[in-house]
């Protein structure tokens, strides 16, 4: 994505009341969001062991950032992508009942990022994972889930504006729910970014569901790895998939901005015809892998929202480097300046 410098921008708040406001946001949120999906706190580390499967791959071209551990006979650590694998692990060593779970804060590196207006080389991300039980397996169940999610996140834009009225809320009443494939026949002619700015400019607030599956012209609308989240078991709309993305539209950027990632994790049957589709079935012999295909981990739900985007959309901000501190190429440092967006 190119660098977007929004015309005649205006910064709503000094960077000392921006400082004031990333703290009142992320405390409001963290337990709206532990209020609605029955979630408690726990701690998350910030790297794991490699080899262990531990790791979200992403899309499986990003590179971890990693390090000898001298105590462990130089074993190599990996700063975590995420915590997608983790947080199932948890669950079930902390035997949570169906209909609860858990939260923690995320932070990780990303060196191959790309760094523009929404991505950093800095990710930080609330974690959150629920068990549930098989029959909830379910696109409703997942839609449910949705709705609650961004209900805590319209009641924090409220707050943001009892606070700063000059704030207005920019959430629609209401998120709509739309699978990929159709976004791709409501679209045709667009990339798959073209499609989400197309969409979320038309509704406001859309989960797009069916992230990873390939599409009627044979790509897949994201990436995604085919060890956490389900996209390949069908849904009860017709199409395959019990995953998604929540996509806003920023009207500062004039595009989609997505906010968390999201969805049903594998079943050991959904997990291993995921693994022959992207050819990498040798990944059966890692710990979480075979734990997982052992009925050894419960059926979950879960994902991740970011905690830097979602201060950037709340606070009405043009790029993420104005809510949190991260490393800038220097050209991009100072176009950002010459129009009024000040980097921390």
């Amino acid at each position: 994505m190119p660098l977007i410098l929004p015309k005649r921008y205006k910064r709503k708040l000094l960077p000392e009341t921006t400082e004031v406001a990333i703290k009142m946001i992320k405390d409001e949120f963290q337990r709206r969001l532990a209020e609605n999906l029955n979630l408690r706190r726990v701690t998350a580390p910030l790297f794991v062991l490699s080899g262990t499967g531990l790791n979200d791959d992403l899309n499986g071209v990003e590179r971890a950032v990693g390090f000898p551990v001298k105590a462990l006979g130089d074993r190599r650590a990996e700063v975590v992508h995420s915590l997608a694998k983790w947080k199932r692990v948890k669950l079930g060593a902390y035997d949570i009942a169906p209909g609860f779970g858990l939260y923690t804060d995320m932070n990780a590196i990303r060196a191959d990022e790309e760094l523009d207006n929404l991505h950093s080389m800095y990710v930080d991300q609330w974690d959150w994972e629920q068990t549930i039980k098989e029959s909830d397996r379910t696109l409703e169940y997942l839609k449910e889930t949705v709705r609650r999610i961004y209900n805590a996140l319209k009641q924090c834009e409220l707050t943001v504006y009892r606070h700063f009225p000059h704030i207005t809320p920019r959430l629609p009443e209401e998120i709509t729910f739309i699978h990929a494939e159709e976004l791709l026949r409501k679209y045709p002619g667009m990339t798959a970014t073209e499609r989400e700015t197309a969409a979320a400019k038309e509704y406001g607030a859309i989960f797009i569901i069916g992230i990873g599956a390939p599409l009627s012209n044979g790509e897949p609308h994201d990436g995604r790895a085919p060890d956490y989240d389900d996209w390949i078991s069908p849904n009860s709309d017709g199409y395959s998939g019990l995953n998604g993305d929540i996509v806003l539209y920023d009207s500062i950027l004039d595009r989609s901005f997505e906010i968390s990632s999201m969805g049903v994790r594998v079943s050991p049957e959904s997990l291993m015809r995921q693994l022959e589709a992207r050819g990498c079935t040798d990944r059966c012999g890692l710990n979480f892998h075979r734990s997982l295909l052992a009925g050894e981990l419960p059926y979950s739900i879960g994902g991740g929202i970011g905690q830097s985007r979602l201060c950037m959309f709340l606070l009405q901000k043009a790029h993420i480097g104005e809510v949190q501190a991260s490393i800038w190429p220097d050209e991009q440092i100072e176009r950002c300046r010459e129009c009024g967006i000040e980097l921390l």
